[in-house]
């Protein structure tokens, strides 16, 4: 796993499976007690064993004490900080407790079937617990500051970006990805796909930095190359230069079917 600062209050970890991120999230010093624990949350979650085990490590290591866990929507991939912080709450977007409510065991049972398919050994299975649903778009303190959340269907029919406006980080789930080209899966749609980028469209140009689910942190102008890479893709079906592997192309012909 790999890990970087983006900010003295963020850190991004990327997981060897799917390039997939994992941000913490430290609130902002309290004005005249710096010195004070500040409280962090952990969104969403690398994938392996030995990852998630490290990520205990690594908040231990700088200090940050978990206050929660956020997810930025319901697939499997994001869930997993359960497994690290196991008493630890995890905040959902309304729309993705509602899916999670209404799938009950679909994340274990799909991060299962990973398990046995590239013989994965965990202590313990997936156990999502009592979700806190969380209005979006809203607000949410941390520490002294305030995360901004912003509604992102489109991908799935569920989710949540989250600004982090001292910062100036955006992390925004399965969108803006160097490696991937827009992915339709069950529930998501063209249409809400195209009206999520545009939402975040803003927030990209503030951005120093944009946190995609999988592939590397990005700077604001980069983000913002690929906002405009992945609008012309769904407006025109023609793949990204940057993005043509097979992978990507058998993803291209799974959204055809779904259009």
């Amino acid at each position: 796993m790999r890990v970087v600062g983006v900010h003295e209050d963020v850190l991004v970890c990327t997981s060897a499976i799917w390039q997939t991120t994992c941000t913490i999230v430290r609130g902002p010093a309290v004005a005249g007690d710096e010195q004070a624990a500040r409280e962090a949350f952990v969104v969403d979650s690398p994938v392996l064993p030995h990852e998630l085990e490290a990520l205990t490590a690594l908040l231990g290591q700088v200090g940050w004490p978990c206050s929660g866990l956020l997810a930025t929507h319901g697939d499997w991939d994001h869930l997993l900080g359960r497994l690290a912080f196991p008493d630890a709450a995890l905040g959902v977007a309304e729309t993705t407790a509602a899916r999670l409510t209404g799938e009950p065991g679909a994340a274990a049972r799909e991060l299962r079937a990973f398990d046995e398919q590239h013989y994965v050994e965990r202590g313990r299975p997936l156990q999502l617990g009592q979700l806190q649903a969380l209005p979006v778009p809203g607000k949410l303190e941390v520490g002294a500051g305030e995360l901004e959340l912003h509604p992102t269907e489109g991908h799935v029919p569920d989710g949540m970006a989250i600004w982090i406006p001292w910062a100036k980080v955006l992390v925004c789930g399965d969108f803006l990805s160097p490696v991937e080209i827009p992915m339709l899966s069950e529930g998501g749609s063209r249409s809400a796909y195209r009206a999520t980028l545009e939402r975040l469209r803003d927030l990209v140009e503030q951005a120093d930095h944009v946190v995609p689910g999988h592939g590397a942190v990005l700077d604001g102008v980069r983000a913002a190359a690929i906002l405009r890479d992945d609008l012309a893709y769904l407006e025109t079906l023609d793949l990204p230069l940057a993005r043509r592997s097979a992978e990507q192309r058998r993803v291209h012909e799974s959204n055809l079917e779904r259009w």
